[in-house]
C-alpha cells in the first residue's frame, strides 16, 4: 500500500512513538547478499573459495541468508551455477537480481529491457533449491521516471514477486575496491587497517539505521542487510556476525524480516530507491540533513581515515 500523505504520516508515526516506545529492545538483522556467485578473479582467494569462506561463515553462526544473483556474473556458467546452487544446499534463500545489473534510472534503459533481464534472470534461479520469488531492484533504484515505477510495481505484482527491499545499507563494496587495490599493488599488504575500517563502518550504519527505524515507526524493526558477495566478506563475514552478537542483536532469516508489515510499505516518491527507511524518509520531505549523510557518502568516511594512515 502506498505511504499516506506527508503530514499524516507524520501524525501516524507520532502516535505509533508513544505506543511502541517500551518495545525499543527486539533489533534483529536479515543479512541478504546481492551479486552473487561472482566469479571475477581477487587477490588471495579463488571464486570458489571466496563462496566457501562466506557460507562457511554463516553456517558458523547458524546463519539463514539470502543471496541476489545476477546470472550474468556467473551464475550462467556451470562453474557459477555450482556455486548458487551451494547456497541453495546450504538452507539460504536465492532471489533475482536481474542478468547483466543495468540501472532503471539510466535513460538508456527502458522499462522493457529492464523487465526482460528479470525474466531472464528468472529462468536461471528459478531451478535452484531455495529459490524465492523476491527481486531486488539493482543500486537500489526503483526507475527515474514514474512510467518506470509504476511499471515495475504492476510488473512485479503480476509475476508474484516481493521486491527484496534493503533497510540497511552499506558501502561494503566501496571498501571491497580499496582492500582489492591495496592487494593488486602489495599481496603481502597488511589489510589490519581496513578490516577496523569495515567493521565500524557496518557498526555506525547499523545504529544510524536503527535509530532512523525507530524515527520514522517508533519501534525496531527487523533490519534487512545488504552486504555483496566479494572479497571483504569472504575474508571478514565471520567478524560482521560476531559483531552483531556483541551489539546485542539476534540474527533473523530473510523470510521473517519480510514478514513484517514495513516491507509491505511503497514510498510515494518519483523516483524511489534506496534503502526502504532512506525513500520512507524522502516521501516525509526530509532532507539530506535530516537524515544524516553519513546514511549516503558511501564509505567516504572510512575511505578518508584510511587515507590518513597513509593507505
Amino acid at each position: 500500500m502506498p505511504v499516506p500523505p506527508a503530514r499524516a504520516l507524520r501524525a501516524a508515526l507520532a502516535a505509533i512513538s508513544l505506543v511502541l516506545a517500551p518495545q525499543l529492545h527486539a533489533q534483529s538483522v536479515a543479512f541478504t547478499f546481492d551479486d552473487g556467485p561472482n566469479l571475477a578473479a581477487t587477490p588471495r582467494l579463488s571464486p570458489q573459495a571466496r563462496n566457501a569462506a562466506m557460507l562457511a561463515a554463516l553456517a558458523k553462526h547458524k546463519v539463514k541468508a539470502a543471496l541476489f544473483v545476477t546470472c550474468g556474473f556467473g551464475a550462467d556458467r556451470p562453474e557459477g551455477l555450482a556455486l548458487a546452487h551451494a547456497w541453495g544446499q546450504g538452507g539460504h534463500a536465492l532471489g533475482n537480481h536481474t542478468v547483466t545489473h543495468p540501472d532503471l534510472d539510466s535513460a538508456k534503459v527502458t522499462l522493457a529491457q529492464y523487465q526482460q533481464e528479470v525474466l531472464d534472470c528468472d529462468r536461471v534461479v528459478a531451478a535452484l533449491p531455495g529459490y524465492q520469488k523476491w527481486f531486488r531492484f539493482t543500486y537500489l533504484r526503483e526507475g527515474n521516471t514514474l512510467e518506470k515505477r509504476n511499471g515495475m510495481r504492476a510488473f512485479l505484482r503480476q509475476q508474484g514477486y516481493r521486491n527484496g527491499y534493503v533497510s540497511l545499507d552499506t558501502s561494503d563494496w566501496r571498501l571491497n575496491d580499496k582492500l582489492v587495490q591495496m592487494l593488486d599493488a602489495d599481496p603481502n599488504a597488511n589489510v589490519e587497517p581496513v578490516r577496523q575500517a569495515y567493521l565500524a563502518h557496518i557498526r555506525q550504519r547499523a545504529l544510524a539505521y536503527r535509530a532512523l527505524a525507530q524515527r520514522l515507526q517508533g519501534r525496531d524493526i527487523p533490519q534487512v542487510l545488504l552486504l555483496h558477495h566479494n572479497l571483504i566478506n569472504a575474508l571478514w563475514l565471520d567478524d560482521v556476525v560476531q559483531q552483531f552478537k556483541d551489539m546485542g542483536w539476534t540474527i533473523t532469516t530473510p523470510a521473517q524480516a519480510y514478514a513484517d508489515p514495513v516491507y509491505q510499505l511503497m514510498p510515494d516518491r518519483a523516483a524511489p530507491g534506496q534503502s526502504l527507511l532512506l525513500s520512507m524518509g524522502r516521501s516525509l520531505g526530509l532532507s539530506t540533513q535530516d537524515l544524516g549523510l553519513r546514511l549516503m557518502d558511501d564509505g567516504d568516511f572510512e575511505i578518508e581515515a584510511l587515507k590518513q594512515q597513509g593507505l
